[in-house]
């Protein structure tokens, strides 16, 4: 595993007509462990039918406040401020999107490029190139029933949660795709040495595990779902191990920061043990977290490769 790092997505007027198939959620972890918000028959036939709403008429058009426009489906961030622009087309546009949020697909009649959030599979409306409004010469015409704003003056939520199954690459990698998670931070955390490093914790003399401290805005997404996810993208029914990752640096434990985060980690255990499994994650309160080295840190990204030990199974 690691060791080898060291030796190497009501009907208005349309300019469209709703299309026969609905767009889907995409078939993700995001859209298997995530709630999505209640829809109106008019956000339904954007959204999901990619219908396009009445030009001139939307709330975000002539909107020029300061903040984050999110997927009305999903809440995922799509679009800053910064790259909102009148176009004087009617609709809301950017010239840029947040990286990694939006996705694009040549419509049937290969005409046009639709443009969907990349979180959920929801339609959000067409990407346009090539007119010169702005120096990135690129336009995301947007149906603002697909939008919802959050103002950048208002503070986020946030709670703290920690969890360790193995390798914390991979288990960062699936909780750094969360919507509402605000960041992770790999470390280490349990033993009885004081700012461990890896070479330490690796002897097996530190007594840590190796953990993720995930921030996230308990109003999106809550810790029973995070929590869930945990449990799905590890075997908790190995001890002191992960795959061919073996030690009690890699054991599985939760960390908990609240009386309610150790109730939830009890019951969805038990949830999993009158499945059959027989389950050996620990449920331990938090003590002080440890940051690992910054070559730790979003390691998946920096090297553009997917978890072998961490992979998706549904449990609940």
């Amino acid at each position: 595993m690691k060791h080898s790092f060291f030796i190497a997505l009501l009907l208005v007027t349309f300019l469209a007509h709703c299309q026969n198939s609905e767009s889907k959620p995409n078939d993700s972890i995001n859209s298997k462990s995530m709630k999505f918000n209640k829809l109106t028959l008019e956000e339904e036939a954007v959204i999901l039918k990619k219908a396009t709403e009445r030009p001139y008429s939307g709330k975000y058009y002539k909107f020029d406040q300061k903040g984050t426009y999110h997927c009305k489906q999903c809440g995922a961030a799509l679009y800053k401020s910064d790259s909102k622009f009148d176009a004087h087309c009617g609709w809301p546009s950017f010239d840029d999107e947040i990286a990694g949020a939006v996705a694009r697909k040549t419509d049937a009649d290969g005409s046009r490029t639709e443009i969907l959030c990349a979180n959920c599979g929801g339609h959000l409306g067409h990407v346009f190139e090539g007119e010169r409004f702005t120096d990135k010469n690129t336009r995301h015409c947007v149906n603002s029933v697909s939008l919802t704003f959050t103002p950048a003056d208002m503070p986020a939520q946030t709670d703290t949660a920690i969890f360790a199954s193995g390798c914390f690459w991979g288990t960062e990698y699936w909780f750094k795709k969360q919507n509402g998670v605000i960041s992770t931070t790999v470390g280490y955390i349990g033993g009885r040495t004081d700012k461990p490093t890896y070479e330490q914790v690796c002897n097996k003399t530190t007594g840590h595990a190796e953990a993720v401290q995930v921030v996230y805005n308990p109003t999106v997404i809550d810790f029973e779902t995070l929590a869930k996810l945990y449990f799905e993208t590890h075997d908790p029914t190995q001890l002191n191990r992960q795959g061919p990752d073996i030690g009690d640096q890699y054991r599985s434990e939760i960390f908990y920061t609240s009386e309610t985060q150790k109730t939830v980690a009890e019951k969805l255990i038990k949830e999993l043990e009158t499945k059959g499994l027989k389950v050996v994650t620990r449920v331990t309160k938090a003590t002080e977290f440890f940051r690992a080295e910054e070559y730790h840190q979003d390691y998946y990204e920096k090297v553009g490769k997917k978890p072998y030990c961490h992979v998706y199974t549904k449990r609940f």
